[in-house]
């Protein structure tokens, strides 16, 4: 029947195959089997944290005893021996943080989802083969199974976009299907060039690991590598279709899409492109460092200019995931671990703003900014979880998002030996002055919407939250403040399983002759 991990990435497609199985008229009850599933799947995610963390500290793992952290609660079955292709699952620190970010958001996203009604079975049912595909990027260690589990994750959203979107959803959904279908052809070259590049015909991305592939071919597969993860993690210039995507998603795909969706970027750029190829990163790093500080400064600046709040929200997400790729490029231990924060605090963060965007616009009927105001008087509990989100969006002290940029900044600012000093401090300084850009576009965007006169014409019927609304945006919240009050939870998870990434990289400063 298969283990745990395993579970974790059919107990969605099981719970999407029960909701096509009810009829199409009994509208409440696809909601309960799409929200029992969920909640189902995030008890198992609890399970498999508690085993991880229980075999782990078993092994010395979580004190850094250990100097190589294993995989745990791994499933091996051969597939397509002859090629190499194997069914390979298991966790580490960092697949652990994602399926508990992926869990949370998606249990929400039902919850804030309650009242969908346009064909309200195929929406729910397309979610959760959506998140399959998420869940089996996180476990997947053969680079073929990965790449299966990455196309299953992008497909859905095509259909959830063109269907049950607003505005231009056909431009978007067809904008976003073809980028993103071309960032799978460079991921693609790039998994075939690593199994053919190695010394026997494997995708195990532990054999891999253990093969260090040559200067001239780390030096073209890696960018491959690194910018067909980077097109969806919104590197610059090849962000152009997340905005579009954002704001033409219905509430909960947006909830995916930016907080789930797009950490597949960072997440694929650490596991695959700086694991298997750290020479091939020590190369590149500049050149991406240079894009990435673009990135944070560039989508901060723009979402100043936006009057409508989901692009308001979704160009902001373009500066937060730059934090990510510009930590990972920074390739040092805390950069890392900055990056990997910063992908689980941002999903929750952004998730948090879109559930509430649909909430808003569910009452108002509009997203344009100057149209809102006092909104606040009205609902305060959406304007309380508003400013919670935009506070750990700009990084005070107390939030789960100043823990993550703060890494960050950090890990940018101490550089590395390859790199001159200077430089990486300096485009350290200028990503800094996102926080001052982040600050005045959150406070004046939330000012204008909640803040001031209420129009009682058109306004002063709104009510406040219901009660599954209270409870999705709620668990948000509580994450992004149990997070930058006790990080040490957080950093206990995930920092054995960074010490592989960061003892490649020193292994490449050797053979580089830079140490």
């Amino acid at each position: 029947m298969g283990g745990p991990v395993t579970w974790l990435v059919i107990l969605p497609l099981i719970t999407a195959l029960a909701i096509l199985a009810v009829s199409s008229n009994r509208t409440h009850v696809f909601r309960w089997v799409a929200l029992v599933g969920t909640g189902l799947h995030l008890l198992l995610t609890g399970f498999v944290t508690w085993q991880y963390w229980v075999q782990a500290s078993r092994d010395g793992a979580t004190t850094g005893d250990g100097l190589f952290t294993k995989l745990y609660l791994v499933e091996r079955v051969p597939w397509f021996e002859s090629l190499g292709i194997q069914y390979l699952v298991g966790v580490d620190g960092v697949s652990v943080a994602m399926i508990i970010l992926t869990s949370i958001v998606i249990f929400c996203g039902v919850l804030v989802s309650w009242h969908v009604v346009e064909r309200a079975k195929e929406f729910f049912a397309l979610l959760l083969i959506l998140v399959t595909g998420v869940f089996g990027v996180f476990v997947s260690f053969d680079l073929f199974l990965f790449f299966i589990f990455y196309e299953l994750a992008v497909l859905p959203m095509y259909l959830l976009i063109g269907i049950w979107g607003t505005g231009p959803k056909e431009y978007s959904a067809m904008k976003l299907t073809i980028m993103l279908m071309a960032s799978s052809a460079l991921i693609l070259v790039g998994i075939l060039a690593l199994h053919h590049g190695a010394p026997v015909p494997t995708f195990d991305l532990t054999q891999l690991a253990q093969h260090s592939y040559p200067l001239a071919f780390q030096s073209w597969v890696f960018p491959v590598i690194f910018i067909g993860f980077g097109v969806i993690g919104a590197l610059y210039p090849f962000h152009t279709w997340s905005p579009d995507g954002h704001a033409s998603a219905p509430t909960a795909v947006s909830m995916l899409h930016a907080g789930v969706l797009m950490k597949l970027g960072g997440y694929g750029a650490l596991r695959v492109g700086i694991y298997l190829l750290p020479e091939g990163a020590k190369e590149w790093a500049l050149v991406f460092m240079i894009l990435t500080t673009i990135n944070i400064l560039y989508g901060a600046l723009a979402a100043i200019r936006q009057k409508d709040l989901k692009y308001f929200t979704a160009y902001s997400s373009v500066s937060h995931c730059g934090f990510v790729l510009f930590g990972l490029v920074a390739l040092n231990s805390i950069g890392i671990q900055g990056a990997v924060i910063q992908m689980f605090s941002h999903g929750i963060m952004t998730a948090l703003f879109f559930a509430l965007i649909g909430m808003v616009y569910g009452r108002t009927h509009t997203r344009m900014i100057p149209e809102m105001g006092g909104l606040g008087v009205r609902i305060p509990w959406l304007a309380a979880c508003f400013y919670i989100g935009g506070l750990a969006s700009l990084g005070l002290p107390g939030l789960f998002g100043f823990v993550a940029e703060s890494h960050v900044f950090l890990g940018g600012f101490f550089g590395n030996p390859w790199i001159d000093t200077t430089l990486t401090r300096t485009l350290t300084i200028i990503a800094t002055l996102s926080i001052v850009v982040t600050a005045v576009y959150v406070l004046r965007g939330l000012g204008t919407v909640f803040q001031g006169p209420l129009d009682e014409a058109r306004f002063g019927h709104l009510t406040d939250a219901t009660l599954t609304e209270r409870l999705g945006s709620g668990i948000l919240v509580a994450v992004l403040a149990i997070g930058g009050l006790v990080p040490f939870l957080f950093l206990d998870l995930i920092s054995p399983s960074l010490v592989p990434f960061v003892e490649r990289l020193g292994d490449a400063l050797i053979r580089l002759g830079v140490l």
